[in-house]
């Protein structure tokens, strides 16, 4: 079985890329990956050489160059982790995640549907909810409306919505994953957990934005590849699965958090003026994956951290060349 990973040289891509040579032996993977800033093909160079890897360099929104990977590997399942992702960055380019996100989505799902694909994952986030207070506000489902607050946040709902529409009216097998903040290895420090480690290991000031009371879930990203692979094994056609750890933690208890495995000192978290776009919390309910498919998380938020201070601290040569 051949697997088209998009944008699988970013952090949760290669993730998962790892996470299928690991468990499923058998299954063929075609990375395909524009490396723009976020994309390393070092985060793959232990599948390099492999029979069952390739890596091809090309952008989702090239509709030639989708077309042909397709006819030449005739994938029987695609998973799209593609896209711009830095909710800051798209404030100032609403144009790049419109035609990454939306158009490049639309570009896969119309080959997916053209080459005969089995199953085509698309990767979102809990962002396309929207905000919910710091107090109340009951956690989301998947059958909550859509209420996206940032350029990033809208073009994902509307590749969800393209997804959706591939699956109800145009008879491609497709499912939607939904999932919190993830952290762990190879994730590009701009995101708050890489960046308060980098900081923290280096000795430099640890940025906290806004008085530092925002609430996330943090999921580590190899309890997220288990989910889209239980998703790709056992979820129904048109499905959305949120994806989670159902518990919330304040940006200022994760700084703290990550100077105590770091062995950093607290003086180093720095309040700085707040994100133009900086929603309070989000809360979802991962109940509908666990009755469906089994799906638990494994790795709590405090082993996952530790993993993930470790890595960084014996991969200094992977991040020392993205901090800026």
């Amino acid at each position: 079985m051949t697997y088209l990973v998009t944008g699988g040289a970013g952090f949760i891509g290669s993730n998962f890329i790892s996470y299928l040579a690991a468990n499923r032996p058998g299954v063929r993977v075609v990375c395909y990956d524009a490396l723009t800033y976020a994309g390393d093909r070092a985060s793959l160079a232990a599948l390099e050489g492999s029979e069952n890897f390739r890596f091809v360099e090309g952008d989702i929104r090239d509709r030639a160059a989708v077309d042909a990977i397709f006819a030449e590997e005739d994938p029987e399942v695609v998973v799209n982790f593609a896209a711009q992702s830095h909710v800051e960055r798209s404030v100032d380019e609403p144009e790049l995640f419109f035609d990454t996100n939306v158009r490049g989505t639309l570009v896969l799902l119309e080959a997916s549907l053209k080459h005969g694909v089995t199953h085509f994952h698309q990767v979102s986030t809990d962002e396309v909810y929207g905000e919910l207070p710091l107090t109340g506000g009951d956690a989301v489902t998947e059958d909550s409306p859509l209420c996206p607050t940032s350029p990033y946040s809208v073009s994902k709902a509307a590749a969800d919505l393209l997804t959706l529409e591939f699956a109800a009216k145009r008879g491609l097998y497709a499912t939607i994953s939904r999932s919190s903040n993830n952290y762990g290895p190879y994730q590009y420090p701009e995101k708050l957990v890489p960046l308060m480690i980098t900081r923290a290991l280096t000795g430099e000031p640890m940025p906290l934005y806004g008085d530092g009371e925002n609430v996330r879930d943090w999921l580590y990203v190899t309890d997220h590849c288990r989910a889209i692979d239980a998703i790709i094994e056992g979820g129904g056609s048109g499905e959305v699965y949120n994806v989670c750890t159902c518990r919330g933690m304040r940006n200022a208890a994760v700084a703290r958090e990550i100077c105590a495995a770091a062995g950093a000192p607290e003086s180093l978290i720095t309040a700085v003026p707040d994100r133009r776009i900086n929603d309070k919390r989000y809360s979802c309910d991962a109940s509908k994956i666990r009755r469906e498919l089994g799906w638990e998380h494994t790795v709590g938020f405090e082993d996952g951290l530790a993993a993930t201070v470790d890595w960084y601290r014996g991969n200094r040569g992977w991040w020392a060349n993205k901090v800026k």
